[in-house]
């Protein structure tokens, strides 16, 4: 059965239907059992409504799979490719744009489970379904449509890397909710008691940061202050003769006054305090693991996102409590300036390909074109990828042009097109969303009138912006996707005991036994390699990614 299609229908209390595509009569089974048996003996490829619907229950009871078909995550990249990111992914829907005509009914997607519900084999009842429509049907149909659909593409092998890496995405972000990512409780706990004092009662401050209230209202003349209320703190500024239009920490940083240290000291103790306190610790934390619910592709440009928790938005002191098990090992490897390689290999340019071998890409951009100043490189490559011009951005700008014409012509290409309402993609065929109506209609807008025209035109600006961003991001995605996909591989195959247990972007946690901490790093940077071989193909940009054995995660960096 190996390379064989199974699909897969979950009903409730942990059974479901299969069917062996090419084979007569369907099954039904207890689901997890069957899977698990079929997977050890066979190894098919599962053709499943949704990684995270049912992968989730099925890990609960012990069974794991290698690779997948996920309907849902395979339709949102065929409708975003096809200009129809608006519409319903889920497998019904599906079946209804293709074989139900223009009148046929689209069933919304179901909403996310709540966090608490613990993973159920299965919960039928949530899932969108057409009276008289078999599930194994719709799913085959589905499948089979969306095969067709790739096939019509310019690209279809690169459309098929990335559904299949974005389904092994949907299990490998099944797979590190399961595991979690080991965390010191007790790590914590000292930390914000050391940073902001003993937890206060409900409804107050904690002691570090009233102290700190108090002291920015004496360096205001002695007034009472909220410090978490902008608009006081910007009245408090106007009152000494300083206008400020915001209280960001960015804009407070060019202000000479004895308010502005103790101010951004308490941003910064308020947003670990408001984020990932005491509560935060009360509801994520239990027994030593953060299982975070991940949302694979959950944004337009494809990088993941959560729900809840704020797993990719963790501080930096925070890192201090993810520390690894008694006889385990972290194993943390992220791409260093991901963004800017992936440039010099969409663009392939030559020069900065050759800048990119350096490990620190911008000390080496920094060594080429701005006579070793690193601050300098790195400001004009990100003002090139992001479309910044402001604090002197645009001559460095003007430089990096031209030494790398091919790299800053592709994203200012990509800026063009956005202007114009155009959709872009990325290496593998992530698409941009075109403009609402409503800014479109702005976008075009010749009506004569100067204030209008100027919004029409600045309008266009910011959508250019995104479009420019949009392909090297996205792009970036691809990448990282297809090095979590090769990765969760080739652990199963030489290190199956260790666990993916965090991806942010260009960063990934294995926590392993240590005697499997070299064979992990060995197979993080071959991972690397691969993705880089399958999304890129022949280019000469290093992609480099250094694997840290360590305890603690505060110790990668």
């Amino acid at each position: 059965m190996r390379g064989v299609l199974v699909v897969v229908a979950p009903e409730a209390n942990g059974v479901g239907r299969v069917r062996v595509v090419g084979e007569p009569g369907d099954l039904t089974v207890r689901l997890a059992e069957w899977m698990a048996e079929t997977e050890r003996n066979h190894r098919p490829r599962w053709v499943l409504p949704s990684a995270a619907e049912v992968y989730p229950g099925l890990l609960k009871a012990g069974a794991r799979i290698e690779r997948c078909h996920d309907l849902t995550l395979a339709e949102g990249i065929l409708l975003g490719f096809a200009g129809e990111h608006h519409r319903p992914r889920n497998p019904v829907a599906a079946w209804a744009r293709a074989h139900g005509g223009p009148s046929s009914p689209e069933p919304p997607d179901p909403p996310p489970p709540e966090r608490d519900e613990p993973p159920a084999l299965f919960e039928a009842d949530r899932r969108p379904a057409i009276a008289g429509l078999d599930p194994l049907d719709c799913a085959e149909a589905v499948y089979a449509d969306q095969q067709r659909r790739t096939d019509q593409t310019a690209h279809p092998d690169r459309l098929r890397l990335l559904i299949a890496a974005e389904s092994a995405g949907g299990l490998a972000g099944a797979e590190m909710t399961h595991f979690g990512l080991p965390w010191r409780a007790d790590v914590h706990e000292q930390l914000l008691t050391d940073l902001l004092g003993p937890r206060p009662p409900s409804g107050a401050r904690p002691k570090v940061l009233q102290e700190l209230a108090e002291e920015i209202g004496a360096a205001f003349g002695g007034i009472t202050l909220n410090p978490d209320h902008p608009p006081s703190v910007v009245r408090a500024f106007q009152r000494v003769g300083i206008d400020v239009s915001s209280s960001r920490a960015w804009e407070l940083k060019q202000v000479d006054h004895p308010a502005v240290a103790p101010l951004l000291h308490y941003k910064e103790l308020s947003r670990l305090y408001v984020a990932h306190g005491w509560s935060w610790l009360h509801s994520w934390v239990h027994n030593g693991r953060f299982r975070p619910e991940y949302v694979v592709g959950g944004v337009v440009s494809g990088r993941w996102a959560t729900r809840g928790g704020a797993a990719l938005q963790l501080p930096r002191a925070l890192r201090t409590a993810v520390r690894a098990d008694p006889g385990w090992t972290l194993v943390v490897a992220d791409a260093a300036q991901l963004e800017p390689r992936v440039l010099a290999a969409l663009s392939a340019d030559r020069k900065l390909a050759e800048v990119a071998g350096s490990t620190d890409l911008y000390a080496g951009l920094a060594e080429d074109a701005f006579g070793g100043d690193r601050g300098q490189a790195k400001i004009a490559m990100l003002s090139a990828m992001y479309g910044g011009t402001s604090g002197g951005a645009g001559p460095l700008l003007a430089v990096l042009r031209k030494r790398f014409p091919e790299a800053v012509g592709y994203v200012e290409e990509a800026a063009r097109t956005g202007e114009r309402g155009g959709i872009v993609r990325s290496r593998l065929g992530r698409t941009s969303p075109a403009p609402g109506e409503a800014r479109r209609e702005l976008m075009e807008s010749e009506s004569g009138d100067e204030t209008v025209e100027r919004r029409a035109r600045q309008a266009a600006r910011e959508w250019g912006r995104f479009t420019r961003n949009f392909v090297v991001q996205a792009s970036a995605a691809d990448w990282a996707s297809t090095l979590l996909a090769t990765l969760r591989r080739r652990l199963a195959a030489t290190a199956p005991a260790a666990e993916l247990v965090f991806f942010q972007h260009d960063e990934v946690l294995v926590h392993c036994p240590a005697d499997q901490a070299e064979t992990v790093a060995a197979e993080v940077t071959a991972s690397a390699q691969e993705a880089s071989d399958l999304v890129f193909p022949g280019t000469a940009v290093r992609f480099p990614l250094q694997a840290n054995i360590v305890d603690c995660y505060a110790d990668a960096k």
